[in-house]
């Protein structure tokens, strides 16, 4: 049995700095993940794909904020089952929980934190009758490694943030990018489309609106596709090496769905008036598993909610204990194996 004080399913980049948070709080904690490693997506599907709107980075890729968010977190030592699932979950008389994943493996804690992304989770495929025939053979649906697509000819389907940023960063990489959408309209972040704007203005994208990829054809590997104008229903074939449709994924939450919380469209419903806790007092869910009025999928939110959930998981597992928050530019960071990281002496105020 694996005792910890929260017990975070999944390690993501909100769960790993849900760590942090409480290791301020000197409760420990314990993640458990279905992939081999932590980071969740991040590692997983786009270690290499660069994001714009963690503060304090102008740009960083996936991998190395789960990177950083891994050495952030090494002073609080925190307990890993990784390539298991949170199968099961027990509700104990003393209102703590015993989680039991797939390979039998139980943990016992008095909070839970649901931290699981998207859950577990497919991408949407095109409809394209011989797509199979091409999967890892000129067909792909996520991107892991760009030096792969170096001066290859690629062509990328999707209207939202995955294709427009992938389509921005492999303009500098594959020898031709080619950027198709069955609307003229995109439904990622302004500046993203006028990014793809610019670089097709300069000739480094090729973008091919409203349309949509309808053929594929190659003899043993993917030597073409047919796009075809849904304004005129021309046809035009197109050379390429790659096609990558990103549609997004298809998420499903898995046996958490049957845990008795309250869910709606595939996500946890939480109180955000307060600590994100969900309808079973001391299971919480927080990052893009969870959902409440003007929630939004980012993980700068999803920090935010880590954040207050911690300060909740201290209040119930210390009811008669008072903390108060104190700053880690006045208070440095203490780890569990006693080393502390003092803050700088010169540039604190002391605060009564």
């Amino acid at each position: 049995m694996i005792k910890t004080d929260i017990l975070i399913i999944g390690a993501g980049p909100t769960g790993l700095f849900a760590v942090f948070e409480a290791g301020l709080l000197q409760l420990k904690c314990h993640l458990i993940d279905a992939l081999p490693q932590p980071g969740g997506q991040c590692s997983e599907i786009y270690p290499k794909k660069p994001i714009y709107d963690i503060p304090g980075y102008p740009e960083v890729l996936a991998g190395d904020l789960v990177d950083n968010l891994m050495e952030q977190i090494k002073p609080f030592q925190p307990g890993f089952t990784l390539g298991e699932r949170a199968e099961t979950i027990e509700k104990l008389e003393d209102d703590t929980f015993i989680v039991t994943t797939n390979k039998g493996t139980k943990h016992h804690a008095p909070v839970v934190a649901i931290a699981g992304g998207l859950g577990s989770f497919e991408p949407r495929k095109p409809l394209l009758d011989n797509l199979s025939k091409y999967e890892d053979n000129g067909v792909a649906y996520m991107i892991k490694e760009p030096e792969v697509f170096r001066d290859k000819k690629v062509l990328i389907a999707g209207g939202g943030d995955s294709a427009l940023d992938w389509s921005i960063f492999l303009a500098d990489v594959a020898s031709e990018v080619t950027l198709v959408h069955r609307r003229n309209e995109f439904r990622g972040a302004l500046d993203s489309v006028e990014k793809v704007q610019q670089l097709k203005d300069a000739g480094k994208i090729n973008l091919i609106t409203p349309a949509e990829v309808v053929g594929l054809n190659g003899e043993e590997k993917l030597e073409k596709v047919s796009v075809q104008d849904t304004s005129t229903e021309e046809v035009t074939d197109i050379e390429i090496d790659h096609f990558i449709p990103l549609f997004g994924l298809s998420p499903k939450l898995g046996p958490i769905g049957d845990w008795g919380l309250e869910i709606e469209k595939n996500a946890i419903k939480v109180d955000n008036s307060l600590d994100y806790q969900t309808n079973i007092p001391g299971i919480y869910a927080i990052g893009d598993v969870n959902t409440y009025p003007g929630k939004l999928k980012l993980i700068l939110c999803g920090f935010h909610e880590a954040t207050l959930m911690c300060q909740s998981a201290y209040q119930r597992i210390f009811p008669e204990k008072k903390y108060v928050m104190k700053y880690t530019t006045v208070g440095g960071v203490t780890g569990f194996d006693g080393t502390k990281k003092e803050a700088p002496k010169a540039v604190v105020k002391a605060i009564d």
